[in-house]
Order: structure tokens, then C-alpha cells, then sequence
């Protein structure tokens, strides 16, 4: 089912170009320099037609909980979501709204030398200054109280939100949010999913802590449970 998403609504800063596109289930709020609604819309359907094509002959890529591998054929997406999901233990379907948005946001990097693309809470980014990313958090206190700062960085950065109490994506934890940073968007969005099964209460969060630790790639993550928030890695976060 669709849910509105009126976080959309909140963004202050208008240096950049805001526009959507979606395609079936993608539905991308996208930043750049320039309207980009041609390219990007192309570049959906160009990755999303070669992901269904896997898929309706790769039954166990879109129904597998577990890693799973992948034909030496099979497309770039693919193999990064199977890698991801394999790095973390998870199927490789929890990594598929952080692979398209990286896709995409790879593809008008192009045409744009800042592309800020949010798909569903999972965020691929490239910038040039400094930009604070508001924290929602379903019913918990900081919900709209902190934010993190993100600052330029060489490599594009993903951003990947998971929670067990929002929306509509498949949790066995119930963390109001689980935010993972890394450079690839594709592991940043499996490694949310990872990190948040393993939280039902505050008592969960340092264990959880510990165990993003031992995950090669990412850089930051940052988590909250009701009024209890843990931090690691290169996570800045600032009152709102």
C-alpha cells in the first residue's frame, strides 16, 4: 500500500532542483543542479526492467530471507543487492531500495556534480557542502528533534533508514530507526535490515552496536529506540 510521504515537504535548503518519479513501486524524490526528470526516469526504467527480468526467471531472488547467489549473467544491481545481502546474512531484496536510488543517483551524476535521491527513507547522495538529513523516528520523542549533519564527501554516500514500527518494510526487530551509513547504498540499506532485527527493547542497542561493528563497509550507524539513541562510527547529529 502507498504511503504518502510528507517528510518530503520539510526540506528548507533550495540550492538544488526537487522533483519525483516514480515507476510502480519506485517512487524517488530526487536533488540535483538541474531538472533531471528525462534522465532519471529512464534510468528507472532502464534498472528496474533489468531486475524484474532477473526475477521472473530467479524465482528465490525476490522470496529468499537468506542470502542467495546469482548468474554469472545476471545485471549489475543484482549482484551488488546479492553481495550486500550477503555480507550481512539477509535476502538480497533488502537491499533493493538502496540499489536503485545508488543506480540512478550514479547514473544523472552525469549531468549533476550534487544528486540527493531518496527512495522510501534509503538515501544515495553526492555533495558539495554540508547537509543536515532530519531524523524520523515513528512515535519516538527525537522523532523531529535531532538530525544528522553529513558533510561533503569524495565517494557518494548511502544513507539507509530501517524501522520496525514504520511503514510498510519487512522488520523482525522493532527499533523506531536503524540509520546506516556506507558507501555503497546497496549494503547500507541491507545492513539496516540486519541491525534492526536484532532490536526489541533499549537493552538491545549496544549489542546492536556491536555487531554493525564487525560489518566491513560501513561508516556510521545510528539508532534509536524510544528515548534511547546509540551512536558509532562517523555519525554527527545535531538538534533541530
Amino acid at each position: 500500500m502507498y504511503q504518502p510521504r510528507t517528510y518530503r515537504h520539510q526540506i528548507k535548503d533550495k540550492d538544488l532542483v526537487s522533483f519525483n518519479i516514480a515507476v510502480k513501486e519506485t517512487d524517488l524524490y530526487i536533488r540535483a543542479q538541474h531538472n533531471l526528470k528525462d534522465e532519471a526516469l529512464k534510468s528507472i526504467i532502464k534498472h528496474r526492467t533489468l531486475l524484474e527480468e532477473y526475477i521472473a526467471n530467479h524465482s528465490l531472488f525476490l522470496s529468499s530471507l537468506e542470502p542467495c547467489s546469482v548468474a554469472e549473467d545476471a545485471p549489475a544491481i543484482a549482484k551488488d543487492m546479492a553481495q550486500a545481502a550477503q555480507i550481512v546474512s539477509v535476502g538480497p531484496m533488502a537491499a533493493v531500495a538502496g540499489a536503485i536510488a545508488e543506480a540512478v543517483g550514479k547514473d544523472l551524476l552525469i549531468n549533476s556534480p550534487q544528486v540527493i535521491i531518496e527512495n522510501g527513507g534509503d538515501i544515495f547522495m553526492k555533495i558539495s557542502k554540508a547537509r543536515l538529513i532530519g531524523i524520523y523516528a515513528g512515535k519516538s520523542p527525537l522523532t523531529g528533534k535531532i538530525a544528522l549533519e553529513i558533510n561533503p564527501e569524495e565517494p557518494p554516500l548511502g544513507i539507509c533508514t530501517s524501522s520496525g514500527t514504520v511503514g510498510h518494510s519487512l522488520s523482525f526487530g522493532t527499533a523506531d530507526a536503524v540509520i546506516v551509513l556506507s558507501h555503497s547504498t546497496a549494503l547500507a540499506d541491507a545492513a539496516a535490515t540486519a541491525i534492526g532485527n536484532n532490536i526489541r527493547t533499549t537493552e538491545d542497542i549496544n549489542t546492536a552496536i556491536e555487531f554493525a561493528q564487525t560489518i566491513n563497509g560501513l561508516s556510521g550507524v545510528l539508532i534509536i529506540k524510544e528515548d534511547r539513541i546509540g551512536l558509532w562510527g562517523r555519525t554527527k547529529i545535531v538538534s533541530l
